[in-house]
């Protein structure tokens, strides 16, 4: 394992992101942006970490709300590196949020493939912060033969 420094240009600034690398590198969602849904610590078969550290700019009030739009955006990408294939696309999700998030929180979702049946992958997440579940769900992935976009 090494590690790895990606660099990319947001806005008007420019954000430094240290990865961990591990066996398996990210096959799909390779441009989103980690300030947004979080960055990847692990990706191995079925499994997949990914971390967010909340920002203002992610707050709903002047209290430091978070909305819970950027929490399940966490929760999904992890779905989707757990999975890991370029043309896997959410088909459905569940999702149970169990206690506020705020501004400057650290975020780790968990997600595991739980069922493969062909296409259709079943992936368990669980969003944590301070080792407390503030989230849960489960994603019904499905792996296309192409790109949903193309025609």
């Amino acid at each position: 394992m090494g590690i790895a420094t990606l660099r990319r240009r947001e806005g008007r600034r420019t954000a430094t992101t240290t990865l961990i690398e591990h066996m398996d590198d990210p096959a799909t969602h390779l441009a989103i942006d980690h300030h947004l849904c979080g960055t990847p610590t692990l990706i191995e078969p079925g499994t997949a970490e990914v971390h967010l550290t909340t920002t203002p700019d992610m707050a709903v009030d002047d209290r430091g709300l978070v909305h819970g739009g950027f929490v399940f955006g966490l929760a999904d990408y992890a779905a989707m590196l757990a999975v890991n294939d370029p043309n896997v696309v959410l088909g459905a999700s569940e999702v149970r949020f169990t206690a506020p998030v705020e501004v400057g929180d650290e975020l780790t979702a968990m997600a595991t493939v739980t069922a493969s049946d062909g296409r259709r992958q079943n992936v368990a997440v669980t969003v944590a912060r301070d080792g407390t579940d503030i989230a849960h769900g489960a994603f019904s992935c499905f792996i296309l033969d192409h790109h949903v976009l193309e025609r």
